[in-house]
């Protein structure tokens, strides 16, 4: 809920505990067990962003977050919660929803080229060794300077091998190539693709603009919901998507500095998968990514099961935590629990490890940071319930928001245009026709050759034959003349 520039996300029998707007771009971290509430948290802030006419991007593992399209239902635990809370003038409301998806089945496609992902980020995404990447850096330039588009792998892969077949005419204006980097980044690419890697490169290029969206008659931002359900199964697509989603946010927004509230927020469901895949590169990235987005009035929201799985340098980024319960039945477990109550500012009316243990489903603690950007005592409350509808939709309820959606003409069908792939494939072609000429040509001149050949010994012979023939004719004259 959304009251004068703060998000009531969390209530208790003293107070109702609130997100400062202004801080909203000081990043944030939901964790807990499985089933103590955390995707209910997500949904209500994003809520609360919309109402506050901020944008949300959000990424839907279970897609059970399609709900925010449609307004709340009187039942289950929501219309309990309320009463319990006494939350008084509670409203259920939909909220605008886009639906997107990295391969197209649940939502609008989102898709980016090659050449916009760059040499630079290409390179962290397929985990190139230092020379690999400097090979990578080549071809990109080679790609650029001959007009060849790199849209999709397919032009990737084209270009590459082309490269190394003509590495002696470009090694001494670019630099070495060499077959065994070639091969590597060829090899890297095979494991991109399995991983689903082909359906996030083509056109036509999602805007991230495009999240910036409001609503006309409400003026709610827009809740971007992305649909993992796939993506979620191939973790290491999952964080190059990511990867490159932070990347291309800094380079395109603009900075802000200090701001009344943000223009994006993103929230990034299962941290604990993203990071466990991703090499130290992407880590170091993310960091200084996630440190510096704020600038372009980003909030970035990681959800997890235990701050312990985010990397340290990423979480000391993460100011707004929300730590549902935590069970521990093994040392490893408690020594998790206590690394998360560590993590929070103490509050002297209760002993935090003991509180993380026994929280109920919905209930959690909260420290948000103040108005001077310092963490708040922390809170213990039951998260407030969310105004939309609580569960998944059906596929025609989705299909009908997609189809009548702002972005679905826009995104609705794969373009196929004149790249790097076609370029060369048919210089190949005429490369071929043209040695078919040389050759058949050669051969002509071959067959001709043979031809003279042949006349050449078949006319001395004649000579040779007409010759003897007349020299006898000539000897027998002599003779005869010589003995009348």
């Amino acid at each position: 809920m959304y009251i004068n520039d703060k998000l009531v996300i969390g209530k208790n029998s003293e107070k109702e505990i609130c997100l400062n707007l202004s801080k909203a771009c000081m990043h944030g971290i939901i964790t807990g067990a499985s089933g103590s509430g955390k995707t209910t948290t997500l949904k209500v802030m994003a809520e609360s962003f919309s109402d506050a006419s901020v944008p949300v991007f959000l990424v839907d593992i279970k897609g059970d977050l399609s709900g925010l399209a449609f307004k709340g239902l009187e039942e289950g635990f929501v219309p309990k919660s309320v009463e319990s809370l006494g939350i008084e003038d509670f409203e259920y409301k939909s909220f605008p929803v886009t639906f997107l998806d990295l391969y197209g089945k649940k939502g609008h496609s989102v898709r980016t080229t090659v050449e916009n992902v760059g040499a630079d980020l290409l390179a962290k995404m397929l985990n190139l060794t230092d020379a690999q990447e400097g090979i990578l850096s080549i071809v990109f330039k080679i790609a650029k300077d001959e007009n060849l588009k790199l849209i999709d792998l397919k032009d990737l892969k084209e270009i590459l091998t082309y490269c190394l077949e003509n590495k002696n005419k470009y090694t001494g204006i670019y630099g070495n190539i060499t077959s065994q980097s070639i091969g590597a980044i060829q090899r890297n690419i095979l494991v991109l693709e399995r991983d689903g890697g082909d359906f996030f490169f083509g056109k036509p290029d999602f805007n991230l603009k495009d999240l910036m969206h409001y609503d006309a008659n409400t003026g709610k931002g827009y809740i971007n919901v992305f649909n993992a359900e796939e993506l979620f199964k191939t973790p290491s697509l999952y964080a190059v998507f990511l990867v490159w989603l932070l990347t291309s946010i800094y380079n395109i927004f603009e900075e802000v500095g200090s701001a009344r509230k943000p223009k994006l927020v993103l929230f990034f469901d299962e941290a604990h998968l993203i990071f466990s895949e991703m090499p130290a590169n992407i880590i170091k990235q993310i960091t200084g990514i996630v440190k510096l987005i704020r600038s372009k009035g980003v909030g970035v929201y990681f959800i997890s099961q235990s701050p312990s799985d985010i990397p340290g340098e990423v979480l000391a980024q993460l100011g707004n935590k929300i730590q549902h319960v935590l069970r521990s039945y093994t040392p490893a477990e408690e020594k998790k629990v206590k690394a998360a109550a560590s993590s929070f500012r103490s509050n002297p009316k209760f002993d935090m490890v003991s509180e993380i243990k026994s929280l109920k489903t919905g209930e959690a603690l909260i420290s948000f940071l103040d108005e001077n950007g310092e963490p708040s005592i922390t809170e213990k409350a039951f998260v407030v319930p969310p105004q939309s509808r609580v569960g998944v939709i059906t596929d025609t309820e989705r299909i009908n928001l997609i189809t009548s959606g702002h972005l679905y003409n826009k995104y609705k069908d794969l373009i196929d245009e004149e790249s790097a792939f076609e370029i060369l494939s048919s210089r190949k072609e005429k490369e071929k026709v043209e040695e078919k000429k040389e050759t058949k040509k050669e051969e002509k001149k071959s067959t001709k050759k043979k031809k003279d050949s042949v006349a050449e010994k078949y006319a001395k012979k004649i000579a040779n034959s007409t010759a003897s023939t007349i020299g006898r004719k000539i000897g027998n004259s002599i003779f005869k003349s010589l003995f009348k």
